[in-house]
């Protein structure tokens, strides 16, 4: 099947929002694809490319002091301070609002790990997910984390993911998403959070 990719850029303008950024120090910008063109033609940072919520790798390329997202949401910048360890400040267009990742909110996420991590230590059977959509097909990774578990273990892949259809397998206690971070669940661990 063929693949068409449109390229979706945002018309919001992000030299307001940007007026209200004071930071000191060597500055790492990040943005999701609506901006990126932008973000691009920015001066006085450090340019660091589109993040995903499950791809922080060009982020993790800068050597800086901290990072600038700019869009909207707290999604990804959330999981690039949890996984940087490096202060993080949104500078949201949509909203003209700027603003920083507290601790308090890494502190929540780092919680929600270790509560789950908990849970697939415990777990006598585990499922894994893997998602047929491109860029988020991981089922190489998939089979080989099946091999090395040693705990019954079952791979479960799809197209649409959806919490209300993984209900009807009570008989697993811990589910190990390989497919985008978004997928939340009380009993669903990221594989990156695994190790």
């Amino acid at each position: 099947m063929k693949t068409l990719f449109i390229p979706a850029k945002a018309k919001t303008d992000i030299s307001k929002v940007l007026k209200k950024v004071k930071l000191k120090g060597k500055t790492g910008t990040i943005t999701t694809i609506q901006y990126l063109n932008q973000v691009k033609k920015l001066k006085g940072f450090v340019f660091g490319g589109q993040v995903l919520g499950c791809n922080i790798e060009n982020a993790k390329k800068l050597n800086v002091d901290q990072f600038l997202f700019i869009g909207s949401g707290r999604f990804h910048p959330i999981y690039t301070a949890l996984k940087l360890n490096k202060p993080v400040y949104i500078a949201n267009p949509e909203t003209n609002e700027f603003s920083k990742i507290s601790n308090e909110e890494v502190q929540k996420l780092q919680n929600q790990i270790k509560g789950k991590l908990l849970k697939y230590y415990s777990a006598n059977k585990i499922g894994i997910i893997v998602s047929t959509k491109p860029g988020q097909n991981n089922i190489k990774q998939a089979i080989k984390l099946k091999s090395k578990l040693k705990k019954p273990s079952f791979i479960f892949i799809t197209d649409n993911i959806s919490i209300n259809e993984l209900e009807n397998f009570p008989d697993i206690d811990c589910w190990i998403n390989t497919a985008c971070p978004r997928i939340e669940g009380k009993s669903i661990i990221n594989y990156e959070d695994l190790s």
